[in-house]
C-alpha cells in the first residue's frame, strides 16, 4: 500500500490544498507519524510536518521560523527522494521542491505569504482525495480560526504537562 493513501495523509493534502489549515496538517501528520513503531525525526513524514509548520509560521509573519523550517523540510525531502521514494509517489515532488525553494527565496526577499498546492499526479490518490473531501468539515479559508489556531485552542493539558516536567527537573 502506498503510504500516501493512508487516510491521515489524505487529510493532510486536503487541509494543505483546500483551505490551507497548516496547523491541522501538522496535527494529522503527527498522528500518522505516531503509528510507525520505528518513528524518528529522520522519518519521511517529518519533512511534511516541517513544511506544514513553515507555512503556518510564514502566514503569521514569523519569517525566521518559516525559513528555518522550510530549509529543514527541504533537506529531508531531498534525502527522501533518493532513499524513500514511497513517500513521494503520486505527487509532483519536483514541483514541491521547486515551490519550497521559491518560498525560501520569497521570505528572504521580504515577500508576503504565498501559498501553493501540493500537486497530485496519481489517479488513485486523486480518487481517494475526492472521496474523502466531502466527508471533512473544513474551516473557511483565511479565517482567524485557521490563521491563529494555536492561540485559540485549549492548552490546559499541554501547560499542565510542561509544568509537571519542570517540577521534576527542579527537584
Amino acid at each position: 500500500m502506498n503510504p500516501l493513501t493512508h487516510p491521515l495523509f489524505l487529510k493532510f493534502i486536503i487541509y494543505f490544498n483546500d483551505n490551507q489549515d497548516f496547523f491541522e496538517c501538522h496535527e494529522v501528520l503527527e498522528e500518522y507519524w505516531n503509528t510507525f513503531p520505528e518513528r524518528t525525526k529522520a522519518h519521511p513524514l517529518t519533512a511534511y510536518i516541517l513544511l506544514s509548520t513553515a507555512m503556518y509560521h510564514w502566514r503569521r509573519g514569523n519569517d525566521i521560523g518559516a525559513v528555518r523550517s522550510l530549509k529543514k523540510a527541504q533537506r529531508k525531502m531531498n534525502l527522501m527522494a533518493d532513499i524513500t521514494p514511497t513517500f513521494t509517489e503520486g505527487l509532483d515532488f519536483e514541483d514541491l521542491l521547486t515551490k519550497i525553494n521559491q518560498s525560501i527565496a520569497a521570505i528572504e526577499n521580504g515577500k508576503a505569504f504565498i501559498p501553493f498546492p501540493i500537486k497530485v499526479t496519481s489517479l488513485d490518490l486523486l480518487k481517494s482525495l475526492e472521496a474523502l473531501t466531502p466527508k471533512m468539515q473544513l474551516l473557511p479559508y483565511e479565517s482567524e480560526a485557521i490563521i491563529h489556531k494555536h492561540l485559540l485552542r485549549d492548552r490546559t493539558e499541554v501547560i499542565n504537562l510542561r509544568n509537571e516536567k519542570k517540577k521534576g527537573r527542579l527537584l
